[in-house]
């Protein structure tokens, strides 16, 4: 009985990359995907070439390199570098060209935009076969971490603290130095007092710089990344991805990232959908992060119906009345209270945090057999309105009586963020800066939508409609720009990713009947 035995490593064999990669590899639909994509009009750098100076990579080839490793989990420019030598499905997939870490570097930090874009189009090609319909978005975020240490990220409580940290320290070292004899120690304890005072004035620009940012807090290596609640109360400093979901086969529509929280997110996520798949109407599921006034309010005026998980009160339990107990009757702008008494209001506005709100009170109060149950106020109770409170109901009602409606929320978003996170390891940015960050996100968000397309049509399938994708490119596209430029009647203006594209690409990848 022997072991099973290999070859002798000495023994020269012939063999081709296309013997080594299965039919079903995800590096084939990479490379017909990659292929399939109009790569200038998306933004590529160096699509065409100069008759002088070194040639570029091909940025379809990189394109397909970073799709790849992405995909497994390879994402650094260094690791990326060292599977294209060692991996042979990377060997047939770049064609057996091996680019170096930092020509790997640049392709990404120089077509930042083209990965929005490359995205986007697709969302856009996902729509044009039916696979996306724009009826019904989810909007959830996750977070990951950025390139930034919490020890270097500052607001002004943190900063006070190592400044009285400071004055303390130099305080002491001051007492020291008026008892002490000799010249050694008094010149080693000056030395301390330089250092502490040079930290203090590094603090203090710190809090200028703080000062005229007017934001909370500030990041001293990645200026966009915030502290931000990881989960189970981790503070890190991250981002907090914004993303939106279609409802139909639950692949990603947009993205963004901007506040810590998703309090402000909500209207400008559901509208940019709403936009790309040219939708009149649309309704949006969210959880009560979003729920704010504003946010609703916005949503509604521009036509978007909003299902936002209600908050609960920010009444106090104090054991009296709660504040759901006084009906607001809209037709007279009064609120009837649980003692069935009139309160009214002046019809002022006052300012209360970002928003407004009237004041409703009455005079019965002072008379009223269950005041002790509604208020302790020598001056009555007093019951305070939202501008917003009428959307906030309408919202409220809508799903409290559909809750098995608003529960697709869930269903919709959470599985692609376990994807992401537990899956891929997308836990943790690369890049520095909110653009660069998003490059990463789009790149994901279309590497997920391309082997969710997979799954839903059958890669047999996705393969023929995009080798239709590839061969109408190829072979038209010039064609159809002539036509484009002389006949109006075909002049479509498409804008994917702010790009004003002159020619419809879309109308290219009408690849089914």
């Amino acid at each position: 009985m022997h072991h099973i035995q290999g070859n002798n490593r000495n023994q020269m064999s012939f063999f081709a990359p296309e013997n080594l990669v299965a039919k079903n590899s995800w590096a084939r639909l990479v490379d017909l995907f990659v292929d399939s994509l109009p790569l200038k009009e998306l933004g590529f750098k160096h699509v065409d070439l100069r008759e002088e100076g070194r040639p570029p990579y091909n940025p379809g080839l990189m394109l397909k390199l970073y799709m790849y490793g992405y995909k497994h989990g390879v994402r650094t420019s260094r690791k990326l570098e060292h599977a294209c030598k060692v991996n042979v499905e990377l060997w047939w997939l770049l064609e057996e060209l091996k680019p170096s870490a930092r020509a790997i570097l640049y392709f990404r930090n120089e077509n930042k935009k083209a990965f929005k874009q490359a995205f986007r189009y697709f969302v856009l090609v996902c729509k044009d076969w039916g696979l996306i319909d724009g009826d019904v978005i989810a909007v959830d975020s996750f977070k990951i971490r950025a390139q930034n240490s919490l020890k270097n990220n500052f607001n002004q409580k943190k900063i006070d603290r190592h400044k009285n940290y400071i004055d303390k320290k130099v305080e002491e070292y001051e007492k020291q130095l008026e008892t002490e004899e000799e010249d050694e120690n008094k010149h080693k304890i000056e030395d301390k007092i330089s250092k502490h005072k040079a930290q203090k004035e590094k603090y203090e620009k710190i809090e200028e710089d703080l000062e005229q940012s007017g934001e909370s807090q500030i990041s001293l290596t990645d200026k966009d990344a915030k502290s931000v609640v990881l989960h189970r109360n981790i503070v890190n400093v991250g981002y907090n991805i914004q993303a939106a979901s279609d409802s139909k086969y639950k692949l990603f529509v947009t993205n963004d990232t901007g506040d810590v929280n998703d309090t402000q997110a909500l209207e400008a996520i559901a509208s940019e959908c709403k936009e790309i798949l040219d939708k009149e109407t649309m309704t949006v599921l969210a959880d009560k992060g979003y729920n704010t006034g504003k946010q609703l309010q916005k949503c509604k005026d521009n036509n978007i119906i909003t299902y936002v998980s209600p908050k609960e009160s920010s009444s106090p339990n104090n054991g009296f009345f709660n504040i759901e107990v006084f009906k607001y009757n809209s037709k007279d702008d009064t609120i009837i209270c649980p003692a069935n008494q009139v309160l009214t209001t002046n019809g002022s506005y006052y300012k209360k945090n970002n928003y407004r709100v009237k004041h409703y009170k009455t005079k019965a109060c002072k008379n009223c057999n269950i005041r002790n149950r509604c208020t302790k106020n020598k001056n009555g109770r007093l019951i305070e309105r939202s501008e917003y409170q009428d959307v906030i109901e309408e919202n409220k009602q809508r799903v409290e009586s559909n809750p098995d409606y608003y529960r697709q929320r869930q269903q919709i978003t959470e599985h692609q963020f376990g994807t992401l996170k537990r899956q891929w390891g997308f836990t943790f940015t690369l890049m520095k800066g909110k653009k660069n960050v998003l490059s990463e996100v789009n790149l994901y968000f279309l590497i997920y939508n391309l082997t969710r397309t997979m799954s839903i049509l059958g890669q047999k399938e996705l393969k023929r409609r995009l080798k239709t994708l590839f061969l109408y490119f190829s072979c038209w596209i010039g064609l159809i720009k002539d036509i484009l430029e002389t006949s109006n009647s075909f002049y479509v203006e498409t804008n994917i990713y702010n790009n004003k594209i002159k020619y419809n690409l879309l109308a290219l990848c009408r690849a089914e009947n």
